[in-house]
């Protein structure tokens, strides 16, 4: 891929972001389809954030946005979608830096990769880690995939937790704070950025894992050999997968906001495989 002046200018922005595999991914696609653009990633902080991103939009770029940003981003949205308003927190931004578009396509993709590993089997309790804007967007899928349902939030911040419990209400999210004692969960969804650095612990002791027996674990982290969430689920017996396949989803509906033309999303996968098993 040759980066020319002319060259659009696409990025991820977050803290911490290094690790994302969004540039090679994206880039996979350009290339593909020949444009003139590139996609990198941003390191910001709170302070810096909306500095960056205007900067990036006003220059005729686009941006998906991950942890910590996402909540923030929604503030940025001049026309947000359904997702955004019903959320709170977006993750794809694009437009100008003044008045810019956003939307929420970490939804559509927990929704799908939920829906796949659990094979149809139908969601009573649904655990949920994590309070930001991922654990809104798999609560809202949870929600709408299977009505009813019930979302356990589990955080290690008591005022963060009720936080979550009043906006699920507003959202028609059937929600409450701590496991309990009602039984198994059939989906568990780690939104934290926990199996990262491979000194991190667990997101969910052992124990408690052990105790809800959830059918399936999706942790929206992803890394070379799987991440300790997964293999943990899976020497439970647990059908488990890590982030990878919402990152393509979600990334391939941002790459269609951002140029207007279908993603190429088998090569968009194929980059992501490719890239975790260098």
């Amino acid at each position: 891929m040759r980066v020319r002046a002319t060259s659009r200018v696409l990025a991820v922005i977050g803290d911490p972001v290094a690790h994302s595999l969004s540039p090679a991914m994206h880039n996979a696609a350009i290339a593909a389809l020949g444009f003139d653009a590139v996609y990198v990633a941003l390191h910001a902080t709170g302070a810096t954030f909306e500095v960056v991103a205007r900067g990036v939009l006003a220059a005729g770029g686009a941006l998906n946005v991950t942890v910590p940003f996402k909540r923030q981003a929604a503030e940025l949205v001049a026309a947000p979608s359904e997702a955004v308003r019903r959320t709170g927190a977006c993750n794809t931004l694009w437009g100008d830096g003044v008045r810019p578009d956003g939307d929420n396509t970490d939804i559509a993709g927990i929704r799908e990769a939920s829906r796949v590993l659990l094979s149809g089997r139908r969601v009573e309790r649904a655990v949920v880690i994590g309070t930001g804007g991922s654990a809104r967007a798999a609560a809202v899928a949870v929600a709408d995939e299977w009505p009813g349902a019930t979302v356990l939030i589990v955080s290690r911040d008591a005022e963060r937790a009720q936080a979550f419990v009043a906006w699920a209400e507003k959202a028609s999210v059937g929600c409450r704070v701590g496991v309990g004692d009602g039984g198994p969960a059939e989906l568990m969804v780690n939104t934290t950025p926990l199996g990262l650095r491979p000194e991190d612990p667990l997101p969910l002791e052992g124990h408690a894992l052990e105790r809800l027996a959830p059918a399936g674990v999706l942790d929206l982290v992803y890394a070379k050999g799987q991440t300790p969430l997964v293999r943990a689920a899976q020497a439970l017996g647990a059908r488990a997968a890590d982030g990878r396949g919402v990152l393509v989803a979600q990334g391939a509906s941002a790459f269609t906001r951002f140029f207007g033309v279908p993603a190429p999303t088998e090569i968009m996968r194929a980059a992501v495989e490719d890239a975790l098993r260098a």
